[in-house]
């Protein structure tokens, strides 16, 4: 089958692999149809997060009709289409059956403390391969997967495979509720969805804040007031439209990314460029002055803005990226606000039966946030769009299969320079 490897920083390549078999009876196969490109991946292959073997399938988002079951998987059979949650929980553990499904004790063979454990992820968090790919070997999967309803589209199925929960997440994380005032730092996929998820558990006013026009229009359409950092000062502003007392919640949608430039010659690079169309640059995380980020010393805006624009005894949701490594912290000032900081990897399958009630009865349309519908044969160049942060790319969803371009042969590689 084809699928999307990692061979090494900044290496990517569509490539031919074995197909997946059961190796456990609580194990399912499942034929993607669709999967998608998450900023995730981009902190993998540009070595943000490290550890990532080589070899390892990327991809931690799909829908997909079920092929196999094992033995224990009582409650799917084959024919079902389903969403895979991004995060892996075996059901059984304390820490499932109280919906923290990311924090379970056995689904990481690494161990009860080796963290979550997640599709296409580095070797700490398993590691299991992901699914950018033709077929996906889903372990527990009488947990995970949840059947959708008939006449859902694939549009809004992938994005509850993990973007939609995880804002939904962040909203919970930041406790917000009747009337509050929300600023979420961040106008990305889930920035956006996490404006719609505060908003539909009862926030009367949010406040978005990014620098790229077009990602502000679309939270402007959905009723947010975008703030443009590159244009005012987020806090100033903040401050000024809340009566100096500032938001009463925060979610932060960032995440490391705070610590890569938006803007000027890093974030404009082109890549490769040698006319195979086949070659992208994704470039190691670099800070302004030039070499890499010390992941445990870089400064991060994003944070040191949110304690900053959080009214005193006010929450912050913290749903964006960041490595383990990642020390920096305004402690300080969050104390001495007395404020609530609530952070972590979403638990997908806690979610999932809710939010697909609400998609499927139509009280949101997820549809429209997917900004691009690509194939395997255009995958790699769609990385790099990705990656340069090109206006209207919201959300990369990538078809598998029958006429998705899977005639893709041979080895395609991403490479990343300094």
């Amino acid at each position: 089958m084809k699928a999307v490897v990692m061979s090494g920083i900044g290496q990517i390549g569509v490539e031919e692999v074995r197909e997946p078999t059961i190796q456990a009876p609580t194990d399912a196969i499942v034929r993607v149809t669709t999967t998608a490109i998450c900023g995730t991946d981009l902190h993998l292959i540009r070595g943000t997060f490290p550890g990532m073997k080589p070899g390892t399938i990327l991809g931690h988002e799909a829908i997909g009709i079920v092929e196999e079951v094992g033995s224990d998987v009582r409650n799917l059979a084959p024919g079902d289409r389903v969403v895979v949650p991004s995060t892996i929980g075996c059901g059984a553990c304390s820490y499932c059956r109280a919906g923290y499904y990311s924090q379970c004790d056995v689904a990481n063979p690494n161990g009860p403390q080796a963290g979550t454990a997640f599709f296409g992820g580095p070797e700490a968090t398993g590691p299991f391969d992901g699914l950018q790919a033709e077929y996906a070997r889903i372990p527990f999967a009488h947990t995970g997967p949840v059947k959708l309803p008939e006449g859902m589209s694939d549009d809004d199925a992938i994005l509850l495979s993990d973007v939609f929960p995880t804002s939904w997440f962040a909203a919970r994380l930041a406790e917000v509720g009747s009337g509050d005032t929300v600023a979420v730092f961040g106008a990305g996929i889930v920035g956006q969805l996490a404006m719609a998820s505060a908003l539909l558990q009862g926030a009367g006013r949010v406040l978005a804040i990014d620098n790229l026009p077009t990602r502000l229009e679309l939270a402007r359409m959905q009723g947010a007031e975008p703030i443009n950092f590159d244009e005012e000062d987020p806090i100033e502003t903040i401050r000024r439209l809340t009566n100096g007392i500032g938001v009463d919640r925060v979610i932060d949608a960032v995440g490391v990314d705070a610590n890569r430039p938006h803007s000027g010659p890093a974030a404009e690079q082109s890549g490769g460029g040698d006319g195979d169309g086949l070659r992208q640059q994704v470039a190691p995380e670099t800070n302004p002055s030039g070499g890499n980020w010390e992941p445990g010393d870089a400064p991060d805006q994003v944070l040191d803005w949110a304690v900053e624009a959080v009214a005193k005894a006010g929450t912050i949701g913290v749903v964006g990226v960041y490595p383990p490594t990642m020390s920096a912290f305004p402690v300080g000032k969050a104390m001495n606000k007395n404020v609530t900081i609530k952070a972590g990897n979403c638990n997908h399958r806690r979610y999932l039966p809710k939010l697909i009630d609400i998609v499927a009865s139509g009280r949101m349309s997820l549809a429209p946030n997917v900004t691009q519908d690509e194939t395997f044969d255009t995958i790699l160049d769609a990385y790099r769009a990705f990656d340069r942060r090109q206006p209207g790319w919201i959300k990369v969803a990538v078809v598998v299969g029958e006429g998705s371009g899977m005639q893709v042969s041979g080895r395609a590689t991403v490479d990343a320079t300094t």
